[in-house]
């Protein structure tokens, strides 16, 4: 059997060090255990992902949790652990994840060809939008959502014509998020609560302008990241026959098994970074490496979660039922750990799962065109656009899914 490898080269190879010190000071770390020592360690703060725009707002307004460490943030996480439990992703969103697949497959079913970046991206935007509690919207949420996300994270120089340029258009997209989508949904969990997350915002008193802050960080984790990963899972399968013939054959569980080895070996986001706020000992094979308050850590994901001393023999290969020797899950550090780990992981493979074993239950469906793919480099992230599915012309209105 000839095993899928990766298909996302980040145009790097793997550093023989595990840890090792860029020219700017920053501390990269590509093995497994190091990375996974750092996202655990209290000693850290959050970096990265456009921290330098939160920081200038006004003191009086919160953070997003996406942005907040120590005992607010964990208490934070507490409280909403509730929306993201597998019992509660089984009891509350499986059949809100069926109708919007079904949904998006309909679209299909009636163009007969269609970019699966944007079917999938339709999925995800129903089904965070749920969670969050955006059902007030009007319509063209998914083309301001688009509009919003940055093509890099940070804020450019605002001396500079792009930085103004930047500046007037991110408040503009911001100003149209919050008229069209969150403040309907704000004074309709006003008027009725809810048991989402917008009425747990308003129950804590947060201010509209802080739900804002909140939706745009749960969309970006929940919508633009699933949309990637459902397009590279499903590259993967249509370009391996005996993988795909093996997803088609299994029980759901094993086939959530197969969507994390191939997020393991291709992380959506690559690159997480920490800034130390005390002495942190980050072990490697030849002894612990210090690492100073106020200097920071890069983890690569892509790199860590390849590290043969963790996943075994061929890291590189798609290799679905891998032990890994120790971590948070079968898809390694891909949707990270500690702290920060993402709350919605098994919200993301559960809806990739329902997307795709309907996409591959249609009779006939291919890929009729291979996906172009870009970079994020600051978050050393991905994007597959491009990727063309298509049913045979005879039958279409016929199709049916799983």
């Amino acid at each position: 059997m000839r095993d899928s490898a990766r298909k996302v080269d980040r145009g790097r190879g793997r550093p023989g060090c595990p840890v090792g010190r860029a020219e700017d000071g920053t501390w990269r770390v590509h093995g497994y255990e190091a990375a996974r020592e750092v996202l655990r360690s209290t000693g850290t703060v959050q970096a990265g992902l456009g921290i330098e725009t939160v920081e200038k707002l006004p003191p009086r307004v919160r953070r997003p949790v996406l942005y907040r460490d120590g005992p607010e943030h964990r208490e934070h996480r507490r409280q909403t652990a509730r929306f993201f439990t597998p019992r509660r992703v089984d009891e509350h969103y499986r059949a809100l994840m069926e109708r919007i697949a079904e949904e998006q497959l309909a679209v299909l079913r009636t163009a007969g060809e269609a970019q699966l970046a944007e079917l999938a991206f339709g999925v995800a935007v129903g089904v965070v939008s749920e969670i969050i509690g955006l059902r007030h919207s009007r319509p063209g949420l998914r083309r301001r959502l688009e509009r919003f996300f940055p093509e890099e994270f940070g804020e450019p120089g605002l001396t500079s014509p792009r930085g103004v340029y930047w500046l007037v258009r991110q408040n503009l997209n911001w100003l149209r998020i919050h008229l069209a989508d969150v403040r309907p949904a704000i004074r309709a969990h006003r008027r009725q609560e809810q048991d989402d997350l917008i009425s747990h915002l308003i129950a804590e008193g947060c201010s509209d302008a802080e739900i804002l802050g909140e939706c745009l960080t749960f969309a970006a984790a929940g919508m633009v990241t699933t949309r990637e990963f459902v397009c590279v899972a499903a590259w993967h399968l249509f370009t391996d026959p005996e993988l795909l013939a093996r997803y088609r054959a299994a029980e759901e569980a094993d086939r959530l098994l197969i969507l994390q080895e191939i997020l393991r070996l291709e992380p959506v986001v690559g690159l997480l970074r920490r800034r130390a706020t005390t002495e942190l000992r980050v072990p490697t094979a030849d002894g612990p490496v210090t690492v100073r308050p106020g200097e920071f850590l890069e983890m690569c994901l892509d790199d860590a979660n390849t590290d043969p001393e963790v996943v075994g023999r061929d890291p590189l290969l798609v290799r679905p039922g891998r032990r890994l020797a120790s971590g948070p899950g079968a898809a390694g550090l891909a949707f990270g750990d500690g702290p920060h780990r993402c709350p919605g992981a098994s919200v993301a493979v559960l809806e990739a799962d329902i997307f795709l074993s309907r996409l591959f239950a249609l009779d006939g469906i291919r890929m009729t065109r291979s996906p172009r793919v870009s970079f994020k480099n600051d978050i050393g992230g991905y994007e597959i656009r491009e990727l063309t599915v298509a049913l045979p012309r005879a039958g279409r209105a016929g199709q049916g899914g799983a």
